[in-house]
This record gives structure tokens, C-alpha cells and sequence, in this order.
């Protein structure tokens, strides 16, 4: 794209020093992903200024230079009062501004973004609204399977995000979700994303490391409810009330809201509640462990249906909701017997959460399969680990988790110390994690049982001292769960 053309859609007047016919295919704030043809953006950071990189940056290929300093540049430079902002303009300009052509929802709050996200992304696709999908477990395209960014791009800057929002429309998507954390916002990788639905979960302390204090936290986060011309608002949070300015609706399980649930049951097949609507009186039925996840349902229920879908595809499609890939994650299995759960607690505070949230909807046993990284991956949880895994489970099945170039049997050996410490002996020793997977659910688990399996989550690898295999958990669970079928 020409530099004039480029500037224009980018909504910046194009300064007369420059080249207007100048050719532009690219841009990054990164100088060692520049190419022929990109502009290069210099942003001033807490530890590096990219003007520092102009040169890398010309070496590699690019034709401009963008940023708020001196234009003492090996490149033309253009000067912009916002670098991080006009990463995200001409980003979405190169990309033709492809969320313009889409409906989409941007989810975001302290808890439960990923699964809302997940959850109003299923609605939308019973719907037959064709969507896609980027959130902190991946992205998806319309109709394809979950796809991870490369390592470098762990969180997706705006050249990423407009160019999954450009795949998603190009493989015929009509919507797309985003999760939108509160750095993606304060950051403006998601700025020039058209929304059409904010969805406002929950608020609570977090990142104030990075955001400076609680006020701060609450103002990034409030930009996408401000850019969004439609709401959706937990009634249950006392932050929606300085958002309710905007055209909204609410959701909540407690306070009074337009979308209410009510009559909540738990238990081994998941979440029953009632639902009072808009969209009439609903009872629903959600395949996901934890009652915090009937909030996560009301708010995608409200988004979905705002965005056409009817009561009855709201309703088919949480009972047919497969879950978020290792987060609390239900494999299917046989009415009535043992429950496996994949999840990705590996810190001894989000094993704790995760037992005892399973614990009030186990008839039967609690069995967790749990293992502890290697390397220099935090060595001090293990033993914590340990004592968590035996205090809250009847069962604890130490295994590899990552061993790296630590010894299993040192990392076994802390998990057991920190049990045997706490005076507890209610474990076994696996170092094999498949064999330790089998064990829990073929050997030890018997009908109204539960097994957790801990650690891995939705991770596609497993790292050995000196071999790295393909892992996936939740198929590997569903395969030996098969073989307790009669």
C-alpha cells in the first residue's frame, strides 16, 4: 500500500516531507520482525527506546521509521503523538479494517474473560454467526481448531490481532470474540477494533504492579465498555455502576438484573439454573464445574442474544458446550460414573481453588494427578504443592510435570517431602505421566469418583531432560476413559 493511501486510512494527515509514493506492506514495533517494506514503529518503553533499533531495523528490510522523538533517522520518519496508537491505525489500515465487516465482542474483567469468551463464541456458533475466536488460550477461525501464535508473539500486539480479525473474515466469519485484557488496552493492541458488544465481568485487584493502583486498573479496563456502543454489565460488581453512562444490559446472580439466574444446582453433570430474560424464562443446563461459571453463562447469553441469537440456540448451546481446552475442563464420559476434569492449576493457590471447587459435587473420592515443573520454574512450590494435593484430595498421584533437566525423582522426592512434613501419606509415586493418567482413572477411580488431572492444561508439549513429545491431555482422558466403558 502506498504511504498516502496507507496514512489516509490510518486517519493521519500525510506531512508533505515525506514520500507519498512510498510502498508499505508491513509494520511492527519489533525491529527484529521487520521485513522489506515495513514501517517500523520506535516506542519508548520502560526498559528500551526503539529508536535505538533504527538501524536493525533499516538492515532488515524497512522503509519507515515511526515515532514521537527526533526524526534524526536512517529512515523517513514520521512523527506521531502516540506511537502505540499508530501501531494499531496502520495496522488495522494495512489490514483493511476487517472488523469493520464483523460483529464483534470484546470480553474483559479481573475473572472469567477466557471462559466468557469461549462461552459467547459456542453461543455465537450455534447461532450460525459464523465466528471466530482470540483469546488467551489461542485463536480460532471459523470452523477450524484451535491455533496457538508462535512463542514470540505470547501476547498478540495489534499487528497480530488485526491480522487474525482479516483470517477470521477471510475464512467467512460474520462475528469475532476477543478477550481483552487490561494491558491489551492500556497498550492499544486492541485500539481501531470496531466493537459492537462489551462484555463487563468482575473487577478485583491484579496487575497493580503495572497499572499503579486500583483506579488505574478499573480506567483501562473501562475503554472498551466506553468504545463499545453496547454493553453487557455484571449487576453483581459494584464497579458497573460507574459504567452504566453507557447503553447497556445486566446480568447478575444476586443483585436485581435483566438477565437473572436463579434455582442454581450443581452436581456431577454440571450446572442447572433458571434464567429470567429478555429472552423469556429459561432452564438451562451448562456441562462446567464451579457456580462462578453461571455469571461467565448470563453474560455470554446476553451478548449472544443482542447479537441475534434466539432462545433456543442460547439453551442448546450451553448444554452442548465442550468446555475451555484445560480450564476446569469436563471429559465426557458415562452417566454415573467416575468424573475426570482437566485444568491447568499448577501453583499450589490455583490447586487449592481447583479442589475445592470440586469437592461439594463428589459423592465419591477426589483424585488429582499433579506434578511440578523442572529447571528453574519456581523449585519452592513443590513441596507446597505436595502438602496442597494431599490436604484437599483423598488421592494424590505425584508425577512429571515439564521434568526439563531435573531429575524426576528430585522433584517427586520435594512433592513427597511436603506431604509426609503435614504428616499426610496419602499418595503414590508415577514418574510416567500417561501411566500416572491411567492409573488414577482405570485403577483407582470407581463410579461418583472425580479425577483431576493438574498442571497441563490445554500445553501441547511435554518437556523431558532430553526429549520434547506431542501432549494432549483432555485426549488422552477421553481415550482412557473409553476403556471403562463395558
Amino acid at each position: 500500500m502506498k504511504l498516502s493511501d496507507l496514512l489516509h486510512a490510518a486517519g493521519y494527515a500525510p506531512p508533505a516531507d515525506l514520500p507519498g509514493d512510498l510502498e508499505v506492506r508491513g509494520v511492527t514495533h519489533n525491529a527484529a520482525w521487520a521485513e522489506p517494506g515495513f514501517a517500523f514503529v520506535a516506542i519508548r518503553g520502560a526498559r528500551f527506546d526503539g529508536h535505538a533499533f533504527l538501524d536493525q531495523a533499516r538492515a532488515r528490510g524497512a522503509v519507515l521509521a515511526v515515532g514521537e522523538g527526533s526524526a534524526h533517522s536512517p529512515l523517513p520518519y514520521l512523527r506521531v503523538p502516540d506511537p502505540r496508537a499508530a501501531l494499531a491505525d496502520l495496522a488495522a489500515a494495512l489490514e483493511g479494517h476487517p472488523s469493520r465487516a464483523l460483529r464483534v465482542v470484546g470480553v474483559t474483567g479481573t475473572d472469567g474473560k477466557t471462559t466468557t469468551s469461549w462461552l459467547t463464541h459456542h453461543l455465537l456458533r450455534t447461532a450460525g454467526l459464523a465466528p471466530g475466536l482470540l483469546s488467551t488460550a489461542g485463536y480460532r477461525l471459523p470452523g477450524g481448531a484451535l491455533q496457538h501464535f508462535p512463542a514470540h508473539f505470547t501476547t498478540p500486539e495489534a499487528p497480530q490481532v488485526q491480522r487474525v480479525l482479516r483470517d477470521i473474515l477471510e475464512a467467512g466469519g460474520r462475528s469475532a470474540v476477543l478477550e481483552a485484557s487490561s494491558h491489551a488496552l492500556a497498550l492499544e493492541r486492541v485500539r481501531a477494533v470496531d466493537w459492537d458488544v462489551a462484555v463487563w465481568t468482575h473487577l478485583s485487584r491484579e496487575h497493580l504492579d503495572f497499572h499503579g493502583d486500583l483506579e488505574g486498573y478499573f480506567a483501562a479496563k473501562a475503554r472498551l465498555v466506553e468504545r463499545a456502543p453496547f454493553a453487557v454489565l455484571n449487576a453483581d460488581d459494584p464497579w458497573t455502576a460507574r459504567l452504566k453512562h453507557r447503553p447497556h444490559t445486566t446480568y447478575a446472580e444476586q443483585a436485581p438484573a435483566d438477565w437473572r439466574a436463579s434455582a442454581v444446582h450443581e452436581g456431577p453433570d454440571g450446572l442447572r439454573f433458571r434464567v429470567d430474560s429478555p429472552a423469556g424464562v429459561l432452564e438451562a443446563h451448562l456441562p462446567m464445574t464451579g457456580r462462578f461459571n453461571v455469571q461467565n453463562a448470563l453474560a455470554a447469553m446476553a451478548a449472544a442474544w443482542h447479537l441475534g441469537a434466539s432462545a433456543d440456540q442460547l439453551l442448546s448451546g450451553l448444554s452442548s458446550f465442550p468446555g475451555v481446552p484445560g480450564r476446569m475442563q469436563l471429559i465426557p464420559g458415562p452417566a454415573n460414573d467416575t468424573r475426570v476434569i482437566v485444568d491447568f492449576a499448577h501453583t499450589p493457590p490455583a490447586l487449592e481453588k481447583a479442589l475445592l471447587a470440586l469437592r461439594p459435587t463428589t459423592p465419591g473420592r477426589l483424585i488429582v494427578v499433579i506434578g511440578s515443573a523442572g529447571g528453574n520454574r519456581d523449585p519452592g512450590k513443590r513441596a507446597p504443592l505436595g502438602e496442597t494435593a494431599t490436604r484437599l484430595a483423598d488421592l494424590a498421584i505425584f508425577t512429571e510435570e515439564d521434568c526439563r533437566d531435573t531429575p524426576i525423582e528430585q522433584i517427586l522426592g520435594e512433592m513427597a517431602r511436603g506431604a509426609r512434613e503435614a504428616g499426610r501419606d496419602n499418595f503414590v509415586l508415577e514418574a510416567d505421566r500417561e501411566r500416572a493418567i491411567r492409573r488414577a482413572i482405570l485403577e483407582e477411580a470407581r463410579p461418583g469418583d472425580t479425577v483431576l488431572l493438574a498442571g497441563k492444561g490445554p500445553e501441547e508439549t511435554l518437556e523431558r531432560a532430553h526429549e520434547t513429545l506431542p501432549w494432549d491431555e483432555a485426549a488422552l482422558a477421553t481415550a482412557v476413559l473409553r476403556e471403562r466403558q463395558p
